[in-house]
């Protein structure tokens, strides 16, 4: 499609019009984009073509050009229509024409230019008919959020789920929607009252007829959504009873109307010009728990990029209201350290993103979370670990730290790089996966997590965070361990692994149960998607795209389906095809299972299909 230029109020129009002043002089080669480069290639190179090529004028101290964080409130056609100009010359820095669409695509929102007019449910033909009165979301079968619950076990019910063991190897495709020019489809849907509620990386939030997959509106986001939707009651907003609650790429937390997609409050919950919400906001008890991380360790050791000054976060919100309870930051503020040859100042600490769905611990009021690592050195302490938070304050409990001295950041490995650059990198062991908290038979409570490196631990959470057990469960070797996250029932945890297949462990002491190998003649796949299970089922999808639901007394494959191919949808998306499975994991509610095919980052292809399976 045609990049086009939204309209913009006179204010925005003026910050346009005085947008971007590329430095010309910078010397760091952008990589080549391929034919086809949006879905060969995806737009994390987006960001490092604007901080080795734009940090030196758009900084957060520029007086002359407009700031990287003005510019990152203006949308990717907005962008790239001004440094796409022949009457710009100072834009061009070398780049060619597909690099500063991705640098235009990332900085506005992650996502391609014309998908929000593409992806416009006006287009598209399958209306649901009517749109009935919404039922109470708290009764009857449910999915909602991350983690199927507060405790992120992403163990579904059999009264919830509706599909037993015996139903599985019956699971045929019911239905696919088409997200437009999407490239990722990693956003899990919550599903309630009959309804799902999806977001994606084309600027929609979309609310679907559980069953047939028609739609009952779309709400404008404008820039990416990932992570999961959670939908609950609201008060002090008219006549709306139910909101649906999500973060964006910019670091926003929204509720919309469940009925009918109205906005009911946006909340800027950072200022960082590279914050945003990857992960699910935890709803629990008229409060929203939002979790903030940060792209910008990327390309933080180019020299014109002033590092680092980024900081992960959780923010608990009024879930009525969106107005700040309280903000816990996982290190300290960033002070002025020292300065890069060319005058450019440093800074840190800086780091420990929370790339996760936060859990809830009614028992001990407190509120636990993964964190990412360092950026700068030198290394924290509370980077690369597990906090717990006080769930009415946001006080620091106790901490855990999984991986001591990690402090990394991309742009370091070149002959010009910044003095922030570590002296000792890596190994970026950042804690992606989400807490997963569990009671067992005999009453001991327990933590479980695991690591890049495929080390899973268990923490004591009546005990200030004290290791009970700790293994490695990497079968394969190498560094392919936990991404995304497990789930467990009252006997074992289970991984997809980084090096492929996935393992059982006994929560009691961590010894392994089994392992399944998944993938066919030795081939090496990435199992990092976020496992999910049903009685007596647990699934786990790989980089190829194939989802597989193995026995849990054993590893054995009972199914599995090839989502990697081309689809045709109930909203006739033309291009529409599945890919790599490696972030979310499938879900269950009422009889059906969904799952979003298509996160190629780092492996496997790239699509925009969210699928619908139900058995025969």
């Amino acid at each position: 499609m045609k990049p086009s230029v939204h309209t913009a109020s006179l204010a925005l129009a003026a910050l346009v019009a005085g947008l971007l002043v590329w430095n010309p002089t910078a010397d760091a080669q952008a990589p080549a984009a391929g034919k086809g480069a949006p879905k060969a290639q995806g737009m994390e190179d987006g960001l490092t073509y604007f901080q080795t090529k734009c940090m030196s004028c758009h900084s957060e101290r520029a007086t002359k050009a407009p700031t990287a964080r003005r510019i990152r409130e203006l949308t990717p056609e907005q962008i790239y229509a001004v440094v796409s100009k022949p009457s710009r010359p100072e834009h061009d820095a070398g780049l060619t024409d597909p690099q500063k669409l991705r640098m235009s695509e990332f900085m506005g929102g992650y996502r391609q230019i014309g998908s929000v007019d593409a992806a416009n449910p006006k287009n598209f033909p399958n209306a649901c008919p009517a749109n009935p009165s919404m039922k109470d979301p708290s009764q009857g079968p449910a999915w909602n959020g991350w983690g199927a619950d507060i405790a992120n076990t992403r163990y579904q019910r059999s009264e919830d789920a509706g599909i037993t063991k015996t139903d599985v190897t019956k699971l045929k495709l019911k239905w696919a929607w088409g997200f437009p020019l999407g490239i990722s489809a990693y956003n899990t849907p919550a599903v309630v009252a009959g309804r799902i509620f999806t977001g994606s990386d084309v600027g929609w939030i979309y609310s679907l007829d559980a069953k047939t997959g028609c739609y009952y509106w779309g709400f404008e986001v404008g820039n990416t959504t990932r992570g999961a939707l959670s939908v609950g009651p609201v008060t002090g907003q008219g006549t709306t009873r139910y909101a649906v609650y999500f973060g964006d790429a910019k670091g926003n937390a929204y509720a919309i109307d469940a009925q009918n997609g109205k906005l009911l409050w946006k909340r800027k919950v950072e200022e960082h010009f590279l914050a945003r919400i990857t992960a699910a906001p935890k709803l629990y008890n008229g409060r929203l728990y939002v979790p903030v991380s940060s792209s910008e360790e990327w390309q933080s050791g180019n020299p014109d990029y002033e590092c680092c000054t980024a900081r992960g976060s959780v923010v608990a919100l009024d879930a009525n209201t969106g107005e700040q309870v309280w903000k816990t930051y996982v290190m300290d503020e960033p002070k002025p350290t020292k300065k890069n040859p060319n005058g450019v100042q440093l800074y840190g600490p800086a780091g420990g993103a929370v790339w996760n769905s936060p859990t809830v611990d009614p028992v001990r009021n407190a509120l636990y979370f993964g964190t990412g690592d360092s950026e700068t050195e030198p290394p924290q302490p509370q980077a690369d670990g597990i906090m717990a938070v006080d769930l009415d304050t946001g006080k620091v409990l106790w901490s855990y730290q999984a991986t001591p001295n990690d402090s990394f950041m991309g742009g370091c490995f070149g002959q010009a790089k910044s003095l922030a650059c570590p002296e000792k990198m890596g190994p970026d062991s950042d804690i992606g996966n989400s807490p997963i908290l569990r009671t067992l038979p005999d009453g001991r409570r327990m933590l479980i997590n695991g690591t890049k490196e495929g080390d899973v631990f268990a923490l004591d959470p009546d005990n200030r965070g004290r290791l009970i057990w700790r293994v490695n469960a990497n079968t394969n070797g190498g560094r392919g361990g936990i991404v995304w996250g497990g789930t467990a029932d009252l006997e074992n945890v289970y991984y997809g692994l980084g090096s492929g297949g996935m393992v059982a462990l006994k929560l009691a002491n961590g010894t392994q149960a089994w392992y399944s190998p998944v993938n066919a003649d030795g081939q090496r796949i990435n199992n990092n998607a976020a496992a999910t299970m049903i009685p007596g089922v647990v699934f786990v999808a790989g980089s190829n795209g194939i989802l597989h639901a193995l026995d849990t007394t054993n590893g054995k494959t009972l199914w599995e389906f090839a989502t990697s191919r081309d689809y045709e949808t109930v909203n006739k998306v033309e291009g529409a095809n599945g890919g790599a499975i490696s972030s979310v994991g499938p879900i269950f509610a009422g009889g059906m299972m969904y799952v979003g095919s298509g996160y190629g980052v780092g492996a496997g292809d790239f699509g925009n299909v969210l699928l619908a399976f139900g058995p025969e």
